[in-house]
């Protein structure tokens, strides 16, 4: 027969079953500690995560505005010195794209650029020195469209029926042009010294055609 157990062993087993209970409940809550913890640092690291991702986004959206507003202002300065060369801009093209070996801030390039163009010559009108080219220029119109209306006048004369009527109309027309076709020189000559054509050397081509073709017609008709 089993002997009985003395209250003393009784008890003393009771106190182990609580210190383990008390053991085992201490482990659990640090478990459940450990584990609030761990969640706690991985969702405020999925949140800086987000929140890294959100920054990044903003940057690459901000350096695309500015590679943007770069384009755009290179582009414009760009064709702001094909104006400033003239004629002979044409030959330069489009404007270059981007470096590839390229680092720094381009904003203060392209304002350096900007005042580099704004303290360059402004276009100004064409000297006194032009004036004898410029009256070539209206002489020269002049001509060249009494030329043609002549041309005019001839083909109307060897034909018959309407074209004999309406070439002669057409050659005056294009005769009393020649003052303005003078212009077309005068602006090429502009174009070559860096210069605009003003209401001076405008006025000075269109008299010397005016002059001319009110020359050539009145020789034309008296004879």
């Amino acid at each position: 027969m089993n002997e009985p157990v003395s209250s003393e062993t009784y008890a003393a087993q009771v106190r182990r079953l609580a210190e383990l209970t008390a053991r085992v409940a201490a482990q659990r809550a640090e478990a459940h500690t450990w584990y609030e913890q761990q969640v706690a640092a991985a969702d405020r690291a999925v949140a800086e995560a987000a929140g890294q991702v959100r920054q990044a986004e903003a940057e690459v959206a901000e350096a695309q505005r500015m590679v943007e507003r770069v384009d755009a202002e290179a582009a414009h300065l760009w064709g702001q010195l094909r104006a400033r060369i003239g004629a002979g801009g044409r030959r330069l093209g489009d404007p270059p794209g981007p470096a590839r070996d390229a680092t720094g801030d381009p904003v203060p390039l392209l304002r350096g650029v900007r005042e580099l163009l704004e303290r360059t010559r402004q276009p100004g009108e064409l000297p006194s020195s032009a004036n004898p080219l410029l009256v070539g220029c209206g002489i020269g119109g002049a001509l060249v469209a009494y030329a043609l209306g002549e041309g005019a006048r001839a083909l109307g004369a060897g034909s018959g029926g309407d074209l004999a009527v309406g070439m002669p109309v057409l050659a005056l027309v294009v005769t009393l042009l020649g003052p303005l076709v003078g212009l077309a020189p005068a602006r090429l000559l502009a174009d070559r010294r860096h210069a605009v054509l003003t209401p001076r050397p405008i006025l000075l081509v269109a008299a010397a055609g005016l002059a001319t073709t009110a020359l050539l017609l009145t020789l034309t008709y008296t004879r």
